[in-house]
């Protein structure tokens, strides 16, 4: 861990501004070491399926009415594409994030499925403490970057291994159960797929629970289960979300932005979009352009 720590902090070192906005670096495909040198407030934003392993400060995640709190030595592993809340806590903050392939997780899975891998938790967001090899194999991963010739040959096999090892690991329930495409979770995942596709165009349910094969009042209830939330909410989340990094790059006005994600009142866009991030969108526009 302690290897760990040093090699990351060195390599942002550089990069790091001093002020309170993130260092974000990527050195290899799907690996970024964050930084951030002060606690933040409570911050929405999706994660896609993703390990993020803390080594410096500490962060909480709200999955719906549930909060998690993690600091060094321990990894949060995001199933599911997921809208959440997340600050830190505990600054200085130091941590790497790993983009998780569910494709490579499919290709392990056929080769290493059997009876064994359907027991442990089965949660969306998994809280867990590192293991010695995982920890191994992030330092291995992360050290690729200084050699592009050893980093051609050795990192997809390095990917490889931490993919297996999130796979096989007790805390990996759901990202097995996410591979059988029977499973419930594997449905909910293909029906976020569907909304993440158009989140312009409505949705309701049974539609929704058509395409994936399953009865109105069952999908529902996994839905919720698994994402903490329901459909329609969920792809509230998504619309206002979508908005918001509109909005933050200087993109269109406000009443062009609730258009462009499915909203047909912007009146109702901006209500619910200050209820969600606490300002309202044209101070999001207006900070963006430097017209405030």
């Amino acid at each position: 861990m302690e290897r760990l720590i040093d090699d990351a902090s060195r390599r942002v070192r550089a990069a790091d501004g001093g002020g309170d906005q993130p260092t974000v670096q990527q050195l290899m495909p799907g690996l970024r070491i964050l930084r951030q040198n002060s606690p933040s407030s409570f911050q929405a934003s999706l994660y896609e399926p993703v390990l993020c392993l803390i080594l410096q400060g500490r962060k909480q995640v709200a999955i719906g009415e549930e909060t998690l709190s993690f600091g060094p030595g321990e990894c949060i592993l995001v199933s599911h594409d997921l809208p959440v809340t997340s600050r830190i806590t505990k600054a200085p903050y130091l941590a790497l994030t790993l983009a998780v392939d569910v494709a490579a997780l499919r290709e392990l899975y056929d080769k290493v499925a059997d009876s064994a891998l359907d027991s442990g938790p089965a949660r969306v967001v998994q809280k867990h403490r590192a293991d010695p090899g995982l920890l191994d194999a992030m330092h291995r991963y992360l050290a690729l970057a200084d050699s592009p010739a050893d980093a051609r040959v050795l990192g997809a096999l390095t990917s490889t291994e931490i993919h297996y090892r999130l796979l096989t690991a007790p805390f990996g329930g759901m990202l097995r159960r996410l591979m059988r495409r029977d499973s419930n979770a594997s449905a909910v995942a293909r029906a976020i797929g569907r909304m993440r596709e158009d989140i312009r165009s409505p949705i309701t349910v049974p539609e929704l629970a058509r395409r994936v094969g399953m009865s109105s009042s069952s999908f529902h209830k996994h839905f919720k289960a698994i994402t903490s939330t329901t459909p329609l909410q969920y792809q509230k989340d998504l619309r206002l979300l979508e908005a918001r990094q509109l909005l933050q790059t200087g993109g269109p006005s406000v009443t062009t932005a609730a258009y462009e994600v499915g909203y047909e009142s912007p009146s109702q866009f901006s209500r619910e979009y200050a209820r969600k991030f606490g300002v309202p969108p044209s101070q999001d526009l207006a900070d963006a352009t430097g017209t405030a």
